[in-house]
């Protein structure tokens, strides 16, 4: 198979299903459920006819095969109008998409309401959807006819809405258009396509990216009409019109967080404003997004003289050293040090992982944005189009561009078929081998081996080329730091006048700490090959430790940390070899102070990084369980094996957490390791101290101990600073209560002594701190309760005294170390008291007051309070919770103990609309991406105002946002969606 392949578009006057070229492989392992054959076995008989009579072309069968068993997306498109299918598989898909396009674009016209335009754009997007993605599944199209089709449903859904609310306006007597039939001409109204729209490339499942500009003086407004509101209002609703979900879905996300300052600028912004921010405030990345802006809706020609206005901005005419910096500035950030070991493919990320497509559209768009100022050719929007251009000009060798266009065109369609499985904007591979394969079938190889080989040497072309890119012009990456003589110390003003515009507080101190690392005695440094490796990356040290939250004191973390090094010859030695080491390391000492401190106490944490295995895949947890084994198996006292847990507990929270500083892990899987971490070295606890009890205590007859996990350990959705909430459990025979031990004791008071215990093991501090802090207050009457409680009286308790809120609670209840029959038992009483029969109203009043005695004493109004602000991640866990109470009785699969799991079953099961379910996962995902970072980084609440620059970039690279100020907006925006829907379900009952 051919997976950078022309396509099959050249024959014309043929139907859509002759002209299939490739199809899914269709496993015998993935017929078992025979969802199509079933499918075809309800059509009417007419409908069934003609699709048989299609069928008979090669491909075409597999291709519906392999929708139904792998898309659910593009299956549900299918069943849901059988004969718009026949209708697609007859057709010319060039013919038809003009067609359609053409057709919804007039019936717009003539509707005589929003909801009737809306159905009709919801009808044009899914009709196209899925002919867009049979031609690419089919290899009927290449892959950039396919995301042109899709810019081109784009395009036409913004024009169409957009002419529909200015005929409104003009019909109320606000707007005077020169042609009520054209009212967009002369209006003022700037509409520009950002990203992929603007340059012909959105992919599949894509958001649409846009900036709205007004002019204020050239505009066909009614004389009393101010024009910012109206353009705002304007605006407003053409995103309602697109992205609002309906029982017909939407049309496109809208994204308008690309305008200036989004966190603090209305929807939509004058022309004179925009200039004057772009030429005074303007930053290289607003440069680089600007080189593919197209004019898209609205006022074209006034759109065409915006950026021509812009372009000077754009594109500079001598060459830009401040530009250049801030380029390899960039290219650091995106390449900060993510290990030499091989690419993982479970879970990797094809757009902004290594090799992926975002390091073909660097390598393009940062040569075009240095260079097109004098070279207009270069001035191109497509990535394509420019790796042509930058051949032909000699900029990159032919080799490079077909090497490269060949990787984007492959990468691009493994993008497209993993958002055609479920209409997700994702980008990232399945997390294991299973789902993997299941991949490969559904883009048309036989195994996941053959797919991880093409997959692998397509993404190691790239790296090979975006590694190469400027390579020699700035080897220390130190280009833009002046030439200062940091061995001067304090008594030199031109470097204390550095350190102050650097930011430092102290630039005293600081000069003096840094003349201390260079002429000093420190220990690691005797060794003068050592001393040199060190004094040549202090400049990009000193300029990286400066842009940190608090820099003074990431000088002091750095300083404690040379100094604690023993023998870290090897170490310093490999700092000064790869720049990217030590921007891993200054953006650990200066973004997370936590992890900093971490690594002075303890510098050998730093052996982790240097291991190969680090960057590569996450381990499991089985892998976690045999590392955690080794390192205590010969420990030769009690003390020595707490003092190795919390090594081993201290080791794994710097390694993952330097994985989600350094953007190489995702925080869904950061939380699943840190949670198998904390299991692994709970259910060791379990083992460790029930036999040392043991030995002094003796055991009663049929006794059994089980750790239930609450809380964010129970949902397996931990963060680097999450305390345990845990639950003690224990059953024995009442007829023989005492322990057999030499120091016998009785019961309940046996295993009150045990918890104790148990608790100490985690708490006391050691020579290496606190292994866990635990939380204990979830169990059966809280602190009122014994610490310990039988299963009879668990089970009686949560049957007939617990309130609603423990139930709630009892939602994320999870065995985390108990005998097998013991844990039955246990699941067994948790599951009859989630699905035991409720009343909706008073179950969501009850959550309601819940969440209104929470907001109260904690607040809500802070938006970067993630969990507690309204709208925040408390709302989607109690709605998560009070779902599975509602409906647990009559569906118990809606049961689980992830929220975003519930979320996805609950749209399984229809309890919960779909539209709603992808605002909640969304933003639950936002959230837990930006708490990893908050935990690790932030010990007391968040202050955008005091935050540094590093905090603020890896903020808005977890948040998937180009700078902080769109990840702001984008913070407040799905608050306020979320609130509405917490609002609607739980507030109206």
């Amino acid at each position: 198979m051919n997976h950078s392949a022309p396509g099959n578009a050249d024959k014309h006057g043929e139907s859509l299903a002759a002209r299939f070229a490739e199809a899914p492989h269709i496993a015998a392992s993935t017929t078992d459920e025979r969802r199509y054959e079933n499918w075809l076995a309800e059509l009417e008989p007419a409908h069934s006819a003609r699709l048989e009579a299609l069928l008979v072309h090669p491909f075409a069968r597999n291709i519906l095969t392999g929708i139904a068993e792998f898309s659910p997306y593009l299956f549900d498109l299918v069943r849901a109008d059988p004969p718009r299918l026949i209708r697609l598989l007859e057709s010319g898909p060039d013919a038809h998409l003009a067609a359609l396009i053409d057709e919804t674009r007039g019936a717009v016209l003539a509707a005589p309401d929003e909801a009737e335009v809306m159905r009709l754009l919801r009808r044009m997007k899914a009709e196209a959807a899925l002919l867009i993605a049979l031609c690419d599944i089919g290899a009927v199209w290449p892959v950039m006819r396919v995301t042109a089709a899709l810019t081109d449903v784009a395009v036409s859904s913004v024009q169409a809405a957009l002419q529909y609310l200015l005929r409104q306006e003009a019909a109320r007597g606000k707007l005077l258009p020169h042609d009520p039939e054209a009212p967009e001409v002369g209006c003022g109204l700037i509409v520009l396509a950002m990203g992929k729209m603007g340059a012909g490339e959105l992919n599949y499942s894509s958001d649409i990216d846009l900036i709205v500009f007004f002019d204020p003086d050239a505009t066909t407004l009614a004389p009393d009409i101010e024009p910012q509101p109206f353009f705002v209002r304007v605006t407003q609703g053409m995103a309602r019109i697109l992205q609002q979900r309906t029982y017909d879905g939407y049309v496109f996300r809208v994204d308008l967080r690309l305008r200036p300052d989004p966190s603090s600028t209305q929807v939509a912004i004058s022309r004179d404003a925009a200039l004057h921010y772009y030429e005074r405030e303007g930053r290289t990345w607003e440069r680089a997004a600007m080189i593919k802006a197209r004019a898209c809706g609205g006022d074209s020609r006034a759109g065409e003289a915006l950026l021509a206005e812009i372009s000077p901005f754009v594109w500079r005419k001598h060459l830009d050293f401040a530009a250049l910096a801030d380029v390899h500035d960039m290219k650091r950030q995106m390449q900060t040090y993510r290990g030499q070991s091989e690419i993982a493919v479970e879970g990797h990320n094809v757009k902004v992982g290594r090799g992926g497509i975002r390091e073909i559209e660097f390598f393009a768009q940062t040569q075009q944005l240095i260079a097109g100022g004098r070279h207009p050719e270069l001035r191109v929007r497509p990535t394509l189009a420019a790796l042509d251009v930058l051949a032909a000009s000699n900029w990159i060798t032919p080799a490079a561009r077909d090497e490269l266009t060949k990787a984007y065109e492959f990468l691009r369609r493994v993008e497209h078929r993993l958002q055609m499985i479920a209409d997700e904007q994702t980008h990232a591979l399945p997390d294991d081998k299973a789902s993997v394969e299941r991949f490969a079938w559904f883009f048309g190889y036989a195994d996941r081996e053959a797919f991880a080989r093409d997959l692998l040497h397509q993404l190691e072309i790239v790296q090979g080329h975006y590694e190469k890119l400027f390579e020699g012009d700035d080897p220390t990456g130190t280009a833009s730091l002046p030439a200062i003589d940091y061995r001067a110390g304090p008594e030199d003003p031109r470097l204390l006048q550095h350190l102050t515009t650097l930011g430092f507080k102290k630039p005293a101190a600081v000069a003096q700490t840094v003349r201390d690392w260079i002429t000093g005695d420190y220990r690691v440094l005797r060794n003068d090959q050592t001393r040199s490796a060190f004094v040549e990356f202090v400049p990009s040290l000193i300029d990286g430790l400066a842009h940190a939250e608090e820099p003074d004191r990431a000088v002091v973390a750095f300083d404690h940390f040379l100094s604690a090094l023993q023998r870290g010859g090897r170490l310093i030695t490999l700092l000064g070899q790869n720049r990217d080491l030590v921007a891993l390391v200054a953006l650990v000492l200066g973004a997370a102070p936590r992890l900093g401190e971490m690594l002075a106490r303890k510098p050998q944490l730093m052996d982790g990084l240097i291991d190969p295995r680090f960057f590569g895949a996450m381990p499991d947890r089985q892998e976690l369980s045999a590392r955690l084994a080794a390192t205590v198996q010969d420990a030769g006292s009690y003390e020595e094996f707490l003092d190795r847990l919390r090594l081993f507990g201290q080791e794994s929270l710097f390694l993952i957490g330097t994985r989600i500083l350094s953007g190489t892990v995702s925080a869904q899987h950061a939380s699943t390791a840190f949670a198998d971490v904390a299991e692994g070295i709970v259910h060791t606890v379990h083992g460790l101290v029930a036999d040392r009890f043991a030995a002094q205590h003796g055991r009663i007859n049929g006794q059994e101990t089980a750790i239930i996990a609450m809380g964010r350990l129970g949902g397996r959705e931990m963060t680097a600073s999450s305390d345990l909430d845990l639950i003690l459990l224990y059953d024995f025979d009442s007829e023989n209560p005492d322990s057999d031990g030499p120091k016998s004791l009785q019961g309940a008071h046996y295993f009150a002594r045990f918890t104790q215990r148990l608790i100490s093991a985690f708490t006391t501090r050691t020579n290496y701190g606190v292994l866990y802090e635990i939380d204990m207050r979830l169990r059966p009457s809280g602190r009122a309760g014994p610490v310990a409680s039988s299963l009879t009286s668990f089970a009686d308790y949560q049957a007939n005294e617990a309130w609603t809120w423990e139930h709630m609670a009892l939602t994320r209840a999870r065995v985390v170390s108990a005998s097998s029959e013991f844990r039955g038992r246990i699941e067994r009483i948790i599951r009859e008291v989630l699905t035991r029969r409720r009343d909706p109203a008073i179950t969501a009043n009850d959550v309601a007051d819940m969440r209104r005695a929470i907001a109260q004493e904690k607040g809500e109004t802070d938006y970067w309070d993630l969990k507690y602000a309204a709208g925040g991640m408390v709302d989607i866990d109690f709605i998560a919770q009070y779902l599975q109470l509602v409906h647990a009785h009559d569906k118990p699969a809606i049961l689980d103990v992830s929220t975003v799991q519930v979320l996805e079953n609950a749209a399984k099961l229809g309890v919960l609309p779909q539209s709603e379910v992808e605002i909640l996962r969304a933003a639950a995902r936002l959230y837990h991406d930006l708490t990893q970072i908050l935990r690790l980084c932030v010990s007391d609440r968040f202050k955008p105002e005091t935050a540094g620059v590093d905090l603020q970039r890896v903020m808005a690279r977890a948040g998937d946002a180009p700078d902080f100020s769109s990840l702001e907006a984008r913070v407040k925006e799905t608050q306020g969606e979320v609130r509405r829907v917490f609002s609607a379900l739980l507030a109206g009952k």
